[in-house]
């Protein structure tokens, strides 16, 4: 198993930082034309919500990704010795991938909140 080290945690920290601040322009351009929130206690919590959602979407597909990688390989070399493995092998694929429409689905929640 490789060891996470600092370079890959930072890039990971820089990816998410990313996407949150994305996300708080999106919602800082939204305001601005009047379609947004009207009071600061509202821009809070649209802020609060669109970071809420885009970590909800960033942690799943990471760990989805990770999964799928790690259970992808498992089943493949299951799968070379012994060819009547795959199909059930490929139902884990399919549940770590679950992980990701799930993410994405709550956050599609949070996004409806704003």
């Amino acid at each position: 198993m490789r060891e996470l080290s600092f370079r890959r945690i930072g890039r990971i920290g820089a990816v998410l930082a990313g996407i949150i601040l994305t996300c708080t322009v999106a919602v800082a351009q939204e305001a601005a034309h009047g379609g947004g929130p009207t009071n600061l206690m509202s821009d809070f919590k649209a802020i609060g919500l669109g970071a809420a959602a885009a970590f909800a979407i960033a942690v799943s597909v990471i760990g989805a990704a990770y999964a799928v990688g790690r259970i992808g390989s498992a089943a493949l070399g299951a799968a070379a010795e012994k060819p009547e493995l795959l199909t059930r092998s490929i139902l884990f694929v399919a549940l770590a991938e679950g992980l990701a429409v799930l993410g994405f689905a709550i956050a599609m929640m949070l996004i409806q909140k704003i």
